[in-house]
């Protein structure tokens, strides 16, 4: 059991997976957690949006759903991209001086000014794509390259193009300093893209604590029990460091 309101858990997406990766995270987090995906234009529940491709286009669409300050505490999900998503979120309210999460939590995703071992998105060939995308395990191993040639990678071309502008983003000073928020890296010894050495690096973008926890799995570990019930139990430690921090009287 859980005392008090639940913990709002925000998740964003790794690239070309979509949202569907949370659809079992409910069923696995467990009580006083709720899971709440956000959306982002162009995915698979705002298909009539364009997808976006910026840092500055990111921003417009997604931090208005955290500039309203809340009384409860939240926790910023990410995996892969998504990863660089919620980061940049937490630094975007930093800077304006909004609170921010909780706790940042990044999946299978290394910092900002690790050297990126994936194609430039805007010179590469969608056979240049898929070649490393596929040996690097970023392709499910199901998937058929003629089907991801036709329909994926021009998806898969735009969420590259915005990770390299977020990563380009967050390399510039802050106006406001270094973050303080807590940071968990989860990563997984399986996957060569964001190996468990990534949560060094990490250290580096938060004066707060961070953590590092493994799991089994590969690039697409979201999909397993572990990872949900791994953010059910950070979820519940937050919200109870919270309630006993809030001054009484």
């Amino acid at each position: 059991m859980s005392d008090g309101p639940s913990v709002r858990l925000h998740c964003f997406a790794h690239s070309e997976g979509g949202l569907s990766i949370f659809d079992h995270w409910a069923a696995n987090t467990g009580p006083g957690v709720d899971v709440l995906p956000v959306a982002l234009p162009g995915g698979e529940r705002r298909r009539s949006a364009p997808r976006v491709t910026t840092h500055e286009a990111l921003l417009a669409d997604v931090l208005p759903l955290f500039a309203d300050p809340h009384p409860d505490p939240y926790i910023l999900y990410g995996h892969g991209l998504g990863a660089m998503v919620a980061f940049t979120v937490t630094r975007a309210l930093h800077e304006a001086g909004l609170p921010g999460p909780a706790l940042l939590a990044v999946g299978a995703c290394p910092p900002p000014d690790t050297p990126s071992e994936l194609p430039d998105a805007r010179g590469a060939s969608d056979a240049e794509l898929l070649h490393v995308l596929g040996g690097k395990g970023a392709v499910p191993a199901q998937s058929d390259e003629g089907i991801w040639l036709r329909a994926m990678l021009p998806v898969l071309r735009a969420d590259l193009e915005l990770a390299q502008s977020l990563e380009e983003a967050a390399r510039k000073p802050s106006s406001a300093g270094p973050l303080t928020t807590p940071v968990l890296v989860v990563a997984s010894r399986e996957n060569p893209l964001a190996p468990p050495t990534i949560a060094d690096g990490w250290r580096q973008w938060t004066q707060g604590p961070t953590w590092l926890r493994t799991v089994p799995g590969h690039h697409f570990f979201g999909r397993g029990r572990e990872l949900p019930r791994l953010l059910g139990r950070a979820g519940r430690v937050t919200g109870r460091l919270a309630r006993q921090s809030v001054p009484v009287g």
